[in-house]
């Protein structure tokens, strides 16, 4: 299992299904008089498409092994250069952000790994299309 940011949070995916099935009682209890969806559901859920990514397992490791902390405030920043790169039509990039590198998948918004920017590993990577410096 990974991890997904929605909206600036973090969440376990393992939760994630809680917390959609939360929004969605609070959601269906609001709109019971409501057969059909909304224009305004449409593009809420299209809106919202952007505004989140998920972390692989192993990148949430990696952060924890290396002591990368993220606050919301670099979740949202991530985020923002995900949706940079997406727009310019990338598929996998390295997200050069503070002091750390991020190897992401665009089309999936998934960070697939994540390393210091200083450490003695092996620092060739491959498959990147494209660099975005935060």
């Amino acid at each position: 299992m990974g991890y997904r940011v929605i909206n600036g949070k973090l969440y376990f995916a393992a939760n994630l299904k809680a917390v959609c099935n939360e929004k969605n009682s609070i959601k269906n209890n609001l709109n019971d008089s409501k057969s059909k969806i909304s224009f305004k559901d449409t593009l809420t859920s299209e809106i919202n498409k952007d505004s989140g990514f998920t972390i692989s397992n192993h990148a949430a490791e990696r952060l924890r092994s290396r002591n990368i902390n993220l606050n919301e405030n670099d979740m949202k920043n991530i985020n923002s250069a995900i949706n940079k790169a997406e727009n310019k039509g990338c598929s996998e990039s390295a997200l050069l952000y503070k002091n750390s590198i991020f190897i992401i998948s665009i089309k999936n918004r998934t960070v697939i790994t994540a390393l210091d920017k200083n450490s003695n590993s092996d620092n060739v990577f491959t498959n990147i299309d494209s660099l975005v410096i935060v």
